[in-house]
């Protein structure tokens, strides 16, 4: 019988869940937070409750059995630096998440619920290629300041799944391939993957703009803007991931609000619709270097989903290496497949041990 895996995935205002049969996904659902929901919690950690519950009712309208589960898995939370692929999910992690997280963030609630449902049933939790993923080697991890260290905060899930499936599609192992990878989403993240590992970033804050952020900007003239007494620290961080890129211009994060305004002529839209592509195939450049140009390909996915973005992108970029689209995310692939994985003795799950 094909194991029964139960694949979970937090975002700020929704949560994906889905249900897997081997590898093929039987259901799945998205379930949207109005903030009207979410205002009534002082943190993300008190929406824990909340969010868990709401799993398991859509899960029983779905006619999921949970007693037939033989995994949950979710996406990995902030954490300390932590090594890509599978992790059991553990005392130490719970603790750090609930109690002493990096950073608060929805996706810290996937180990905690995961964990709830699993103890549960008796059955293994695991956290998969978790955003605190870091294999950047010493020289990437100088930022040109000193006290300031370069970290590795990338969409790792999704970056890495969409590796994994371009290279079995090439008939070759991850390892044994190098890869540029854009996860084009409503943040922008930028990875180099060298032989199975990324070796170097370009994080939401250091390379293009996107949806809703704001990208690499001026450094003085931010320092200008933050201390120009109208905005607090929560507010410029509010300025720049959330209400920053396309959104700062436009006041909308959808990119086919966007892509109408350019198809009608908006000389303003076109602009700034091409920037992004601009800056996007700068940043893949630029990692370029990183590989010493030796990239088997270049892969996009998220944003993909637009022929007429991605053309900008590919006109600049096809020189390096071949592109491969993916268009849409991947990441409860990427979670399920891994848990699966280990389930099949096919990888192992590491233990974590808080830092």
């Amino acid at each position: 019988m094909s194991h029964k895996i139960l694949a979970i995935n937090p975002g700020s205002t929704s949560t994906k869940i889905a249900l897997y049969s081997g590898e093929s996904m039987v259901f799945t659902k998205t379930i949207d937070h109005s903030p009207e929901e979410l205002n009534k919690f002082n943190n993300i950690a008190d929406q824990f409750d909340y969010r868990k519950d709401i799993i398991l009712e859509v899960l029983k309208k779905g006619g999921c059995e949970l007693t037939e589960l033989s995994a949950v898995v979710r996406r990995g939370g902030i954490l300390p630096p932590v090594e890509s692929g599978a992790y059991r999910i553990n005392k130490d992690m719970v603790d750090r998440l609930k109690n002493n997280p990096v950073v608060e963030h929805a996706s810290n609630l996937g180990a905690l619920i995961a964990n709830a449902i699993a103890e549960a049933l008796e059955i293994p939790g695991f956290i998969y290629d978790s955003v605190s993923v870091d294999q950047l080697e010493p020289v990437a991890r100088v930022s040109g300041m000193a006290g300031i260290e370069r970290s590795s905060t990338f969409h790792a899930l999704n970056s890495r799944a969409m590796a994994i499936k371009v290279a079995e599609k090439l008939g070759k192992k991850y390892e044994d391939l190098n890869f540029i990878v854009a996860h084009l989403g409503g943040g922008i993240s930028l990875s180099a993957h060298r032989k199975g590992k990324a070796v170097d970033i370009i994080a939401d804050d250091e390379g293009p703009f996107s949806p809703e952020r704001a990208g690499r900007v001026p450094c003085k003239k931010l320092i200008d803007v933050c201390y120009s007494g109208d905005y607090d620290k929560r507010n410029m961080h509010r300025k720049l991931r959330g209400n920053g890129g396309v959104n700062s211009y436009f006041g909308t994060n959808d990119m086919r609000v966007l892509e109408r305004m350019v198809k009608d002529g908006n000389q303003e839209a076109v602009l700034i619709y091409e920037a992004m592509a601009y800056q996007i195939a700068k940043g893949i450049g630029e990692l370029s270097a990183v590989l010493c140009g030796a990239v088997d390909a270049i892969i996009t996915g998220g944003i993909a989903h637009s022929n007429d973005f991605v053309s900008l992108i590919e006109k600049r970029i096809s020189f390096i290496a071949p592109v491969e689209v993916m268009p849409g995310e991947n990441e409860m692939d990427g979670l399920a497949l891994g848990a699966l994985r280990v389930l099949e003795n096919k990888e192992i799950a590491k233990e974590y041990i808080d830092r």
